[in-house]
């Protein structure tokens, strides 16, 4: 419960942090950017609601302080944003995977597991925006996020399912 408690707090935070970078990729003019910001706050408010429900089903209320974000230059969010990511999947969900298992909690282990599979694809992109900043600048890049999961990937035209959940490519919206 107490793992379950962190992660829903910290991509509650994740979203609204999202949320802000995306203004400012708007403002500095990286509509790309911004665009994958939009993308990955919609995934991870996602991750809040599926972490969330597993709380109240174990008769807990979910519980999260949102901070203000400290939002800098588009590049130096980008960085953080990828640090982010890259704990969660790293560190983070796999301590939290383990801890589920061993305590047999199997709605638990599936909201982190998909939460930690979104993660890699998140922190992938970031380190693409970063890698090719300033061709992100461009509108154009739009990004697919599974409502169900928050899988998220740039725009696939030959996606048919989910990888991580298995539903539609129409339960998946597209971000610009």
């Amino acid at each position: 419960l107490e793992n379950l408690q962190a992660a829903f707090n910290g991509e509650s935070n994740a979203k609204a942090k999202y949320e802000a970078f995306a203004v400012k990729a708007e403002e500095e003019g990286y509509k790309s950017v911004a665009a994958l910001f939009r993308a990955a706050s919609q995934s991870e408010g996602i991750h809040a609601k599926k972490h969330a429900a597993v709380i109240t089903g174990m008769g807990a209320e979910p519980k999260a302080e949102i901070a203000k974000p400290d939002v800098k230059s588009t590049k130096e969010n980008l960085e953080a944003a990828l640090a982010g990511e890259t704990y969660e999947k790293e560190t983070m969900y796999p301590e939290f995977i383990k801890q589920a298992e061993a305590e047999k909690n199997r709605a638990a282990v599936r909201t982190f597991r998909g939460a930690m599979l979104a993660e890699v694809e998140h922190a992938k992109l970031y380190k693409q925006a970063l890698a090719e900043l300033d061709a992100w600048k461009a509108a154009g890049k739009e990004f697919m996020v599974c409502q169900v999961c928050g899988y998220t990937e740039m725009s696939n035209p030959a996606l048919v399912k989910c990888p991580v959940c298995s539903v539609p490519k129409e339960k998946f919206t597209v971000v610009k």
